[in-house]
């Protein structure tokens, strides 16, 4: 059984960059990749990130591809999500999770397919 926790998170300046972490911890013999989603107010689960087990794959959502990039340490077992230009519509509750899937080849992970959640780290980008 593997667990996730998100760490990061705070109040940031528009502009600013900013790096979440997820700890990954536990074990599963089966195939997993680990996604980044976010929530803002009033808004719907969006999936932003995914990465493969080892790292061979990534895949973003259109809306933040150029300004998002998620990385792994296999060594460390984190998965980072980097932010570059923080945007106030960057504002809501980052989550981190995995799921038995490999990442889609194109646009963001999909919510349903990831079984295993943290329970995120609030981002706030102040204008």
């Amino acid at each position: 059984q593997l667990q996730v926790v998100e760490s990061g998170g705070g109040l940031m300046q528009y502009g600013e960059s900013l790096t979440l972490t997820c700890q990954v911890s536990g074990y599963s013999p089966d195939f997993y990749s680990i996604a980044w989603f976010r929530q803002a107010p009033g808004k719907e689960r969006e999936g932003v990130s995914c990465i493969g087990r080892f790292g061979g794959r990534t895949a973003y959502a259109d809306s933040v591809k150029g300004r998002f990039t998620t990385s792994r340490d296999n060594a460390k077992n984190t998965v980072d999500l980097q932010i570059v230009s923080l945007e106030p519509e960057d504002t809501g509750v980052y989550y981190c999770a995995t799921g038995p899937v490999r990442c889609p080849f194109g646009g963001g992970p999909i919510r349903n397919e990831f079984d295993n959640w943290g329970p995120g780290t609030q981002v706030t980008v102040s204008s």
